[in-house]
This record gives C-alpha cells, sequence and structure tokens, in this order.
C-alpha cells in the first residue's frame, strides 16, 4: 500500500518549511510498505545545530496551520537530529555530520522517493 495523498501533503508541506529555512538534501521516502506506523519519512539537513532548531520549529508551524500536530518529538536537546513524529509522516531534520554518518538514505534505499515538487 503507497503512501496516502494527506501524508504526501504533509510531506510536501513540510520540505515546504524546511526550505524555507533553508534546510539542504532534503528527500522524502514512501516507508508505507515498510513500516505500519508511518507513511513517509522526511529528511533535511543543517549545517548547525541553531539552523535545525528554527527548521524544527517552522515545520510544526506549517504542519500546525494544516491541522498536523506532532505526536512526539525527540532530540531537540541536543539540536543535532531532531525527530518530528506526526503519524502519517515523520521528519528527520539532521545536522549535516549526523547525517553525513547515519545515512538514512542508504537504510531505507529500497523505497521509493516521494516528488516533492507541488
Amino acid at each position: 500500500m503507497a503512501a496516502t495523498q494527506h501524508a504526501i501533503d504533509l510531506a510536501r508541506a513540510a520540505a515546504a518549511a524546511a526550505e524555507d529555512k533553508l534546510a539542504s538534501k532534503i528527500v522524502a521516502l514512501d516507508v508505507s510498505e515498510q513500516l505500519a506506523l508511518t507513511d513517509i519519512f522526511v529528511l533535511a539537513s543543517a549545517p548547525n545545530d541553531r539552523q535545525v532548531s528554527a527548521i524544527v520549529d517552522n515545520i510544526e508551524d506549517k504542519l500546525r496551520e494544516l491541522g498536523a500536530k506532532p505526536v512526539r518529538r525527540e532530540g531537540e536537546r541536543n539540536g543535532r537530529w531532531v525527530l518530528i513524529d506526526f503519524s502519517d509522516i515523520v521528519v528527520h531534520v539532521q545536522h549535516e555530520e549526523e547525517r553525513t554518518y547515519y545515512q538514512l538514505e542508504r537504510l531505507w534505499k529500497d523505497c521509493p522517493a516521494i516528488d516533492l515538487a507541488v
């Protein structure tokens, strides 16, 4: 079963919000075939802890405007990798060093990418 249109719309909104705060390497992966818990992972990078925080805040604000509230937010104390769980999508905002080290795209390489263009 592929990601729902609602999840795709949320992923696109999250990607746009991340881009507004100058996130880089923004990708979305349809993990619905692999995970029962969520449809899409959105991944974004930032060069420093402060920008990670700004991106996370903007994503939460924009998705709240669409009626999506985060179920959980983890990692904000360290500011190097923040995970925001919106149920239908999970957003990972990572410091560039964590992104390179953990290589989530490689771990989920069998999952199709979502076109983030509107």
